[in-house]
C-alpha cells in the first residue's frame, strides 16, 4: 500500500534526523574541549552525511545516516598561558566548533524531524478513515 509506504520513508527521516541530532548535540558538548598537554589538538567539530537507499522488498527509496567525519577549519588560538594545553607562546588550540552554527543546524534538524511526524501522522489518518469507510 502506498501510504505504508511513506509512512516508511517518514520513518527512514525520523531515524536519520537523529542521529543528526546526536552528532550536534556532540559538538556542543565539546565546544570548550581542548587538548591536554601543550600543543595537543582540540575536539575537531563533526558532520553526518546522508546516503538515499533503495528498499527493494518495497521499492522506495529511503534517507539512511552516513558516516561521520571530523569538519574542516582551523582552530582558533586562546591565549591562556595556564592552560595546561598552552604553548611555549602561551596560546591553547580551541575547537572549531561554533555554537551558533550548532543551533541553526539543530533547529533544521528539528524541522525535518517534525515534518517527517506529519507524514507519519497524515497517512495514518488516511489509513484509518478507509478503513472507516470500508467498514462504515
Amino acid at each position: 500500500m502506498e501510504l505504508e509506504n511513506a509512512i516508511r520513508v517518514a520513518a527512514s527521516g525520523l531515524t536519520a534526523e537523529s542521529a543528526r541530532l546526536r552528532v550536534i548535540a556532540e559538538n556542543l558538548a565539546n565546544a570548550d574541549s581542548t587538548g591536554t598537554t601543550p600543543g595537543a589538538e582540540p575536539y575537531r567539530r563533526q558532520v553526518i552525511t546522508f546516503r538515499s537507499v533503495l528498499d527493494r522488498t518495497y521499492g522506495v527509496k529511503e534517507v539512511k545516516p552516513g558516516t561521520v567525519q571530523a569538519a574542516g577549519g582551523d582552530f582558533q588560538r586562546k591565549y591562556d598561558p595556564t592552560h595546561p594545553a598552552a604553548d611555549a607562546q602561551g596560546y591553547v588550540l580551541m575547537p572549531n566548533v561554533n555554537p551558533l552554527i550548532e543551533m541553526m543546524d539543530m533547529r533544521e534538524a528539528q524541522q525535518s524531524y517534525a515534518a517527517n511526524l506529519n507524514v507519519i501522522d497524515a497517512a495514518k489518518s488516511m489509513i484509518s478513515r478507509a478503513i472507516d469507510l470500508l467498514h462504515g
